[in-house]
């Protein structure tokens, strides 16, 4: 398949519409030299997700295209799979509709892409109190990625907060010898799109609990190793519940991850080839 794009940004999101307009914006402002498109993995969100994003596309500096399916409980890799067959970027950005990206991670993303790795950011988790203050406003202008203003909201400061003090060059620096794991975060995680292909994209028998990491092991599986980008995109993380998490889903996912483990599954036995 020939690629049209440098990028195709996809976003998971379920019945947060309020959020998913908050990222989108975040995604408008991109200083993205390249082209990139968008691609909205709705996990079977209401009319009001529609509504909006069609109102959003017709704004939108960069295609954004609304893949939906059928509410069917918590079915993520089901719907990102289906994004990645949409998608026409090189390389794919994964990211979720709570998550506001900086101006510069679709750039730094594509910057940074290697062959034979793929790329893992980190995040800034807010309270519910935070969250509910950042507006449109404090996006473009940039300063609700000042620590000082959110300082001012009401943040506590903590370890994990300092991601938002470190500057460039010595991001990079700190990126290797953070002794965080490399796997892969689908909050904030870029691959080549024939490298998702080459595995069969996420693995459909998994559900909500470490269903990102297994990704990101088949590739390791693969000969992709990850790469640190922790504290060089950092997009803030909104609040929100996990009321979608059924008993036993962890559990089920945990037999199912130490399954990838032991065998070295490369190819996901439920995936991405049903739906090209």
């Amino acid at each position: 398949m020939n690629t049209s794009f440098d990028a195709s940004v996809i976003i998971s999101t379920y019945n947060s519409p309020r959020w998913l307009e908050l990222v989108l914006h975040g995604y408008f402002i991109q200083k993205f030299c390249g082209k990139f498109e968008i691609l909205i993995a709705d996990d079977g969100s209401t009319a009001e997700t529609a509504s909006i994003l069609e109102r959003l596309a017709a704004i939108s500096p960069w295609p954004i295209r609304h893949i939906w399916q059928q509410d069917d409980g918590f079915q993520k890799c089901r719907i990102l799979n289906k994004a990645i067959a949409f998608s026409q970027g090189n390389i794919l950005l994964f990211s979720d509709g709570d998550c506001i990206p900086r101006s510069d991670m679709v750039e730094i993303h594509a910057r940074r892409s290697r062959p034979g790795s793929f790329l893992t950011g980190g995040y800034c988790k807010l309270p519910e109190l935070i969250s509910n203050k950042v507006e449109v406003t404090d996006i473009y202008s940039g300063r609700c990625f000042s620590p000082a203003w959110l300082i001012k909201q009401g943040m506590v400061p903590t370890l994990k907060f300092l991601k938002l003090l470190v500057p460039a060059p010595f991001d990079r620096i700190a990126n290797r010898l953070t002794p965080t794991k490399r796997t892969w975060n689908g909050h904030n995680a870029s691959c080549y799109r024939q490298d998702a292909l080459s595995v069969n994209g996420f693995n459909e028998q998994m559900q909500y609990g470490g269903e990102d990491v297994e990704f990101g092991l088949r590739l390791n599986h693969f000969g992709i190793t990850g790469r640190h980008l922790r504290f060089t995109t950092v997009p803030l993380h909104l609040f929100h519940k996990h009321g979608y998490v059924t008993p036993g889903m962890i559990e089920a996912n945990r037999t199912l991850y130490e399954q990838t483990v032991k065998s070295k599954l490369i190819c996901a036995p439920v995936g991405l080839s049903q739906w090209i």
